[in-house]
């Protein structure tokens, strides 16, 4: 028997292209990001709870605060208020949501099965930020139009800047999401993130302006990434001028020890 018999056949002879449809192997790199983020995104959107924590209730506290004089604001209302709105929307949904899903997630072996399918790992995580992300967009444009009912005339040369503070805002809240949601048990993860959820409403100067805070609570809202992220969405949206140095640095700094916490504390299981 010679060499070329004891040869293994060749993929190409033993199954000829065109046998399996769709051809087997891994997808293309932005394929799978796509489909990635596109099932994550509808996970977001479809689940309950999140929904009630990334649009409900900041439309109810938008229309709430816009129209009953609670606090002194200058008229109309709604252009003091929507900044502190679209910081509770980035919060509600790139943390609270975030470590939530993340600790059931990690409850039910979900991130384990994932991890050893052919999804590269960058996907399965710039997919759920992608997601996060597109959510973020999907709130801002259903509370603008909502807040632009109400009155609301933002100064529209901040308008742009407005979008790099949401995104930086999305990724700190993310990583801090991450930071609970990926080493605590999820029952623990569900009671602590809504915890910290009202704690940063309050503190942080959503509900009221950290103007209107008793004392302490005042100076310690601008160093909070809640009060951090609307203190920046105040000055380009109402003000039209430059965040300032403070809210930026506040939210870089959160967004970078959470997530090298994060990164030494995240468990799969």
């Amino acid at each position: 028997m010679n060499a070329e018999a004891n040869a293994a056949p060749q993929l190409g002879t033993q199954f000829p292209a065109g046998t399996f449809a769709p051809a087997p192997g891994r997808g293309r790199p932005l394929r799978m990001l796509l489909a990635q983020t596109r099932v994550e995104a509808l996970l977001i959107i479809r689940h309950g709870e999140q929904a009630l924590l990334t649009l409900i209730i900041p439309l109810a506290l938008l229309i709430g605060l816009s129209t009953l004089h609670i606090g002194d604001l200058p008229e109309p209302r709604v252009n003091s208020v929507m900044p502190r709105i679209l910081a509770l929307a980035v919060m509600s949904t790139a943390f609270t949501g975030q470590a939530i899903a993340l600790g059931f997630d990690r409850r039910y072996g979900v991130l384990k099965r994932l991890s050893a399918t052919a999804l590269p790992r960058w996907t399965l995580i710039s997919g759920r930020v992608l997601a996060t992300l597109l959510v973020v967009a999907l709130q801002a444009v259903v509370l603008g139009v909502a807040a632009v009912l109400l009155g609301w005339s933002p100064e529209l040369s901040g308008l742009l800047p407005a979008v790099p503070l949401l995104v930086l805002g999305t990724l700190a809240f993310g990583a801090a999401g991450v930071l609970v949601g990926g080493a605590l048990r999820a029952e623990i993860v569900l009671a602590l993130a809504n915890a910290i959820w009202f704690v940063l409403l309050l503190a942080g100067g959503l509900a009221l302006p950290a103007a209107d805070l008793p004392g302490p609570l005042g100076a310690l809202a601008g160093f909070l990434p809640s009060g951090a992220l609307s203190a920046a969405l105040d000055a380009v949206l109402v003000n039209g001028s430059l965040p300032g140095v403070q809210p930026v640095v506040v939210l870089l700094a959160w967004g970078a020890v959470c997530g090298a916490v994060a990164v030494r504390t995240t468990r799969l299981t």
